[in-house]
């Protein structure tokens, strides 16, 4: 039977405190808590690699057949991103990569399709990476709600920690939420309209009618992990499915990441396994032009994937926004002055495609004779001058510290100063990275690091990824 065979999430360092928000708006919006905020250098992309390097932990990339793609915030239009996500994680050439978008359902519905396929027997093992980060138009309680996150699962039939026992589909053509290619920030339909004919009119029935299927009721569901758009309406939904809320259904995250829309019931279905036990049953529902319900079953196998930093170790690590102008600025929502430097005029797409092995996947060589790692590869070894004698070598999960850093207040950065490290990776190897997440006064000679993928540049449309560091987080 297929099912789940590992799970990891992300979500981003940065929160906004939604009283910030309220005060530079002098609004009325009564709405506590903070949101998730994707830093200057993330997106949809940098936070699925994180997810996903998250699940594959202790895991062969390589063993991975197929990748899927879900967000509705890919940052292109027209180009793959799942091209992006597995050359980033270092999957092999051969993997089938798929992008699934345009509807808040896009997450479940490419966990249907990765259980179709390995079911099928068309693929072995699926990894399934979900980002969001959408951006509601300001002083508005959409600004307020959304928020930035990621989820992943890897799909297989071997190592099943959480079995798929079925699951049930239905469509329903509605406008409650839409975004068009021109627009920036989401739209949306009169509140009570959305509420009454959308959201508890589809997702009750469709919640109700996957219980019958496999003759279940709500009392057989240990936690169910069911997307809402804020809480008010999870509990009014809870109420006409039948569930006991408190006891049964997973925290929507409102008030400590926010609504991330496509990741969202992959993020709350990792959140359950991080407290699940076997024998517990499990409910997945995606929502948005219809309802994908999954009924999962957890297995013995869970217990081997409690070590994934998921939704917990995520939430316990945070910094907070300074304020809501630096969110303006990160989000490209005010033009300002720019620094007195020469702008950036090219990105070689040559170059991206040469250096496509080594710079998009971290990965170098080591040397056979003496067993030095090196990145980027070289033919010749710096240490023993052996000739074309090396192995591929992944840098992406060594363990590494600052050997010496600078801090550049002179350089062009949205969070100054910028600071240059060259790290050292516990088997040898060094690399000279960009750091970010970190307070200036806090970095140290001899500091412990980890890499990071994020976006470099922007130019002409293209949208230049490469690995930077980050202080080790959780």
């Amino acid at each position: 039977m297929a099912g789940i065979a590992s799970y990891g999430a992300y979500i981003p360092l940065y929160r906004l405190s939604r009283p910030d928000i309220k005060n530079a708006w002098d609004s009325m919006l009564p709405i506590p808590g903070e949101k998730a905020v994707a830093s200057y250098d993330e997106d949809s992309i940098t936070m699925a690699v994180a997810a996903g390097r998250d699940c594959l932990t202790g895991i062969d990339p390589q063993k991975v057949d197929r990748l899927y793609f879900a967000s509705t915030t890919s940052p292109y239009k027209e180009k793959q991103a799942a091209s992006i996500v597995a050359g980033a994680l270092g999957l092999s050439r051969e993997t089938m990569t798929m992008d699934f978008a345009g509807s808040l359902r896009s997450g479940t519905n490419a966990l249907r399709a990765a259980l179709d396929a390995v079911e099928a027997g068309s693929a072995s093992c699926v990894l399934v990476a979900c980002g969001e980060t959408r951006m509601g138009a300001p002083n508005g309680d959409k600004e307020m709600s959304f928020g930035d996150g990621a989820a992943a699962l890897l799909v297989s039939k071997s190592d099943v920690a959480v079995e798929a026992v079925g699951s049930y589909h239905a469509f329903q053509e509605f406008h409650d939420m839409w975004r068009s290619d021109k627009d920036t920030f989401v739209r949306f339909w009169e509140e009570r309209f959305v509420r009454e004919a959308g959201y508890l009119r589809i997702v009750p029935a469709s919640v109700a009618a996957g219980l019958q299927k496999y003759n279940m009721a709500p009392g057989d569901i240990t936690k169910a992990a069911i997307y809402a758009p804020d809480p008010r309406l999870l509990g009014m939904a809870g109420g006409k499915m039948g569930f006991d809320p408190m006891a049964q259904f997973q925290d929507p995250l409102y008030m400590t990441v926010g609504n991330t829309g496509s990741a969202l019931p992959l993020m709350m279905l990792v959140a359950s396994l991080e407290d699940a036990k076997a024998g517990d049953n499990l409910m997945c529902v995606g929502y948005g032009d219809g309802c994908d319900v999954f009924i999962l079953k957890v297995t013995e196998g869970i217990e081997k994937i409690k070590d994934r930093r998921g939704i917990k170790r995520h939430l316990e690590s945070k910094k907070m926004i300074p304020n809501y102008l630096k969110y303006v600025q990160w989000r490209g929502l005010m033009e300002t002055e720019p620094p007195p430097r020469p702008p950036i005029n090219h990105i070689s797409v040559p170059a991206l495609w040469r250096d496509m092995d080594w710079g998009l996947s971290l990965h170098g060589v080591r040397c056979k004779s003496c067993g030095t790692p090196q990145y980027p590869p070289q033919r010749v070894c710096v240490i023993c001058q052996a000739q074309d004698n090396f192995e591929p070598y992944d840098f992406t999960r060594k363990k590494a510290k600052i050997n010496t850093f600078s801090h550049d207040n002179l350089a062009a950065s949205i969070d100054p100063p910028t600071t240059i490290a060259a790290v050292d990776f516990e088997e040898g190897g060094r690399i000279i990275f960009n750091m970010v997440d970190r307070d200036p006064d806090d970095v140290k000679t001899g500091m412990e690091v980890e890499v990071s993928f994020r976006k470099v540049h922007f130019f002409e449309g293209i949208h230049n990824y490469w690995w930077k560091c980050t202080p080790i987080r959780c």
